[in-house]
């Protein structure tokens, strides 16, 4: 599917980059003024690449100041799709043509280095491996928690198809997130899985012995 227009595509690519926001902050992270994004805004969600609501769907909840709360605006299933996932069908058809030739252990191989290569090798920071996801374009950021744990988001997935069909992907990710890190993941929700976002929890060092039991992040 199509952007319905250049400023539409804009506004859909500011919400898949750094997420759900008003109005308002669609136009602040532009430079534009809010009167000029509300047209393509209302053009997406006609579309049904863009859907409001009163909260964002994921992530801190803001403040409420007095008055009526401004909507959230967010990229629909459809919106994520029409964004540029670049190469996802050839991804997809060379995998089944790997499983079909040589097995789904093959698969689960190439997955594994693929990841090492996207968060990279040796001990690494969240700051790091965020700004190396985001880079591999999972459009991906980090927040700490009360609990000191952090949350690991991922607002888009350049093989979300391939992921679907694939579930090695995920796998591979998420241990190669924590071996980088030294710490457990915990997977919350996924793009691959129909949710909205991929988020993951990031807890205490693997080697705690108190720690949770790791779970999987998306890919």
């Amino acid at each position: 599917m199509k952007f319905p227009g250049e400023a539409a595509e804009r506004v859909a690519r500011s919400l898949l980059e750094l997420g759900p926001a008003t109005a308002a902050e669609v136009a602040s992270r532009l430079g534009m003024s809010a009167a000029a994004v509300r047209r393509p805004l209302a053009a997406l969600a006609v579309s049904g690449l863009v859907e409001a609501t009163d909260e964002a769907p994921y992530g801190p909840r803001a403040r409420r100041g007095r008055g009526r709360p401004s909507k959230v605006f967010s990229l629909t299933q459809d919106g994520r799709a029409a964004c540029d996932q670049a190469y996802d069908d050839l991804a997809l058809a060379a995998l089944r043509f790997l499983a079909d030739t040589q097995g789904r252990a093959a698969v689960a191989e190439f997955a594994a280095r693929r990841a090492r290569s996207v968060v990279g090798s040796g001990t690494q920071s969240i700051d790091a491996v965020v700004q190396r996801l985001d880079a591999a374009g999972f459009a991906a950021e980090s927040s700490s928690l009360a609990s000191g744990q952090h949350q690991l988001c991922q607002h888009h997935c350049p093989v979300v198809d391939a992921a679907r069909e694939f579930p090695e992907l995920c796998d591979a990710e998420a241990e190669a997130i924590a071996q980088a890190l030294g710490r457990h993941v915990t997977r919350l929700a996924t793009l691959a899985q129909g949710d909205g976002v991929c988020t993951a929890l990031i807890g205490p060092s693997i080697h705690s012995p108190t720690s949770p039991s790791r779970g999987k992040v998306s890919a």
